[in-house]
C-alpha cells in the first residue's frame, strides 16, 4: 500500500469500484501477518478465527457428519494457523493446508512438529498455486469464498474439483447474501488505538462501506492515519454476495453434485454467526 496524506482522503473517489483499490487487507506482509496471528489465536473474540469451543463443534460436524467418521486426505484452503487442520489431524486425517499469511503458516508448521501431526503446510496464494490431487475432501471456510472476484473463485472451485478424488467432498462456509449486503450498507465508522491489527503504533482508522447494487458487491475501505506523523495508508477489500441459487449454480457448473445447504457449520442454526451458512458438495 502506498503512503497517502490527509488530502488524499479528501480527494478520494466518492464510490469505489469493487476490487479497484485492492483485493484485501495485506495478509501476506510479514509484520501485518504477525499482528493478524495474534487475532487468530485470541480467545477474546471470533473475528479472525473462531474461539476453541466453536472450532471443536465445527470439527466434530465435519468429521462425524460430513466425513462419516472416516479419516481421509484433506485439503484446507486459507487454513490460517491450522486450528481446524490440527484438530482434524488428531482425528486421523492427513492434512495439506495452504494460506497467504507467512506467520500463520509458520505457526501451523510449528504445531505439526511439536505435536507430531500428519499435516503439511504451504505458504501460497490459493488463486495461483497448485493444490495437488487425491484428496477425499477440501475445506474453504469462514467466509473466504466471498473475498474473491467471481472469476477467481470459479477458478478456485474448478481447481478444488480437479484435486478431489471421484466422490470427494467440498466443504465451504460462505456468507449469506443478506450479510454481504449488510456489510456494504453499514454506516461510516472510526476508532483510535495505541496499537492493533492495522499498525503497531498509535493510529486512527476511518472506515467506509459501500454496496454496489449492480454487481451485488460490498466494498470496505480503511484509511489508517498514523497519529504521530499524519501519514495515511489505505486498505480496501470487496466481498461478493451470492444467493443460495447462485451458489448452487456455480458449484454445479464447476462439476459438483449432491449440493447440500446447512444453516451453520454445526448442521444447526447458530445465532452467534447467522451471517454464515455451510455447503457441502460432491465431485461426481
Amino acid at each position: 500500500m502506498n503512503p497517502e496524506t490527509l488530502l488524499d482522503i479528501l480527494h478520494r473517489n466518492a464510490i469505489p469500484i469493487p476490487w479497484s483499490e485492492g483485493d484485501n487487507i495485506p495478509w501476506n506482509e510479514p509484520e501485518f501477518s504477525k499482528r493478524m496471528l495474534k487475532e487468530h489465536l485470541t480467545q477474546d473474540h471470533d473475528l479472525a478465527s473462531r474461539r476453541s469451543e466453536k472450532i471443536d463443534l465445527h470439527v466434530q460436524f465435519i468429521h462425524q457428519d460430513v466425513l462419516t467418521g472416516q479419516p481421509g486426505h484433506l485439503l484446507d484452503l486459507a487454513c490460517g494457523p491450522g486450528l481446524y487442520a490440527s484438530r482434524l489431524a488428531k482425528l486421523g486425517h492427513t492434512i495439506h493446508g495452504i494460506d497467504y499469511s507467512p506467520a500463520s503458516i509458520a505457526y501451523a508448521q510449528k504445531t505439526t512438529r511439536t505435536e507430531n501431526l500428519a499435516s503439511t503446510y504451504q505458504h501460497a496464494d490459493i488463486r495461483t498455486t497448485e493444490y495437488g490431487d487425491g484428496y477425499d475432501a477440501a475445506l474453504l471456510i469462514y467466509g473466504e469464498f466471498n473475498v474473491f472476484k467471481p472469476a477467481d473463485i470459479r477458478q478456485i472451485v474448478r481447481k478444488i474439483h480437479a484435486a478431489l478424488k471421484p466422490g470427494g467432498k467440498l466443504i465451504t462456509e460462505p456468507h449469506t447474501f443478506e450479510a454481504i449486503e449488510g456489510i456494504g450498507k453499514h454506516s461510516t465508522s472510526w476508532f483510535t488505538s495505541e496499537e492493533g491489527l492495522f499498525s503497531p503504533k498509535p493510529h486512527l482508522v476511518l472506515t467506509e462501506n459501500f454496496w454496489d447494487e449492480t454487481q451485488k458487491t460490498a466494498t470496505i475501505r480503511h484509511f489508517v492515519v498514523d497519529a504521530t506523523t499524519g501519514n495515511v495508508i489505505r486498505y480496501a477489500q470487496s466481498l461478493q454476495a451470492y444467493t443460495p441459487a447462485a451458489y448452487r449454480k456455480l458449484l454445479t457448473e464447476c462439476g459438483f453434485r449432491e449440493i447440500q445447504f446447512y444453516p451453520a457449520l454445526t448442521g444447526n442454526p447458530d445465532p452467534e454467526q447467522a451471517s454464515l451458512l455451510a455447503i457441502t458438495a460432491v465431485k461426481a
